[in-house]
């Protein structure tokens, strides 16, 4: 038995001076909503990369577009010890306290698509420039219309900075580029494509001469197509949207939808992670200039629409 004892010893030893499992890093993540056409490729896109990042344990909450749920969750989030968090907000003007809590926590920080105004040093902000798509959406839309005629603009919900920029973008061209285009009308449809129907019928039953259909989102916009097709007015008023989504794209590729702008979502979706990952290991980002990540926005045409559709 003797003989047997330093084989024993050395095999004690080895096992005692074996490396613990690395803790994994805890990212909580709260999406304003689930139920969205293009924030559900953001979803997917953050959930491969938590599957690419084996160091880092990944939790996503829907908020339901609630702002008091989003709190909640937040507060859970902290109680959990989360490492870092990133928040997709429901309502970017009722942060306050979130940025509030976890800055106090002093749990990394990051903001997500919806822009969040005034942000403290060390909170970050990942998103595309509103006002860019809004500016190459009128661009494409102006120029298929001859730089003339009637335009209707379809607005996501109001208390979104998006909305709000995006149709600032659209007056912007109109002012410096295309004078002899008007607005007829502009009113929100929420983002929904069959909000967005039901207000391009309610314009079209006005009588009202309408050229072009400036939406500041491509769900709209393929409800305003319906609406559009349903009269018996397809191919005599010019239709654009923002996003550059799967059913938009499948829409140009059928000869309806004129033109989109490209919102880059997995873009966004690894930036956003990245951010919080290094921001959680204390490492530095290069990319983080004045507190924000810009991801660009891509205008699609029709001359280019077919290099979009793998994205």
């Amino acid at each position: 038995m003797k003989r047997f004892l330093p084989i024993a010893l050395m095999v004690m030893i080895a096992f005692s001076g074996a490396a613990a499992p690395a803790k994994k890093i805890k990212i909580g993540v709260s999406m304003a909503l689930f139920d969205d056409a293009w924030l559900t490729y953001v979803r997917e896109d953050i959930v491969k990369w938590g599957a690419a990042h084996k160091d880092v344990e990944l939790t996503i909450v829907d908020a339901k577009n609630d702002p008091a749920n989003q709190t909640g969750q937040v507060e859970n989030f902290l109680a959990q010890k989360m490492d870092a968090l990133v928040i997709m907000p429901a309502d970017p003007y009722a942060v306050d306290q979130i940025t509030k809590m976890v800055t106090a926590a002093k749990v990394p920080l990051v903001y997500l698509n919806r822009q969040v105004e005034n942000l403290p040093p060390g909170v970050v902000y990942v998103g595309s420039r509103s006002i860019d798509a809004g500016i190459f959406e009128m661009t494409e839309l102006g120029r298929l219309m001859g730089g003339k005629g009637n335009i209707v603009i379809m607005m996501g919900e109001l208390s979104h900075e998006a909305a709000r920029n995006r149709t600032a973008g659209y007056k912007q061209v109109l002012a410096e580029k295309y004078p002899n285009i008007k607005i007829l009308a502009e009113q929100n449809a929420d983002w929904k494509r069959d909000e967005g129907k039901t207000l391009m019928e309610n314009w079209l039953a006005s009588g009202k001469k309408i050229d072009g259909v400036a939406s500041n989102n491509d769900e709209m916009a393929l409800g305003a197509l319906l609406a559009i097709k349903a009269a018996g007015k397809f191919g005599k008023i010019r239709v654009c949207g923002v996003d550059g989504s799967d059913d938009a794209l499948a829409s140009m590729d059928r000869g309806e939808l004129d033109c989109t702008v490209f919102q880059d979502p997995k873009g966004q979706a690894d930036e956003g992670m990245n951010a919080a990952y290094l921001m959680a290991l204390g490492k530095p980002n290069s990319k983080v200039k004045n507190g924000i990540i810009w991801v660009p926005y891509q205008p699609v045409t029709k001359a280019n629409y077919k290099s979009f559709l793998k994205k």
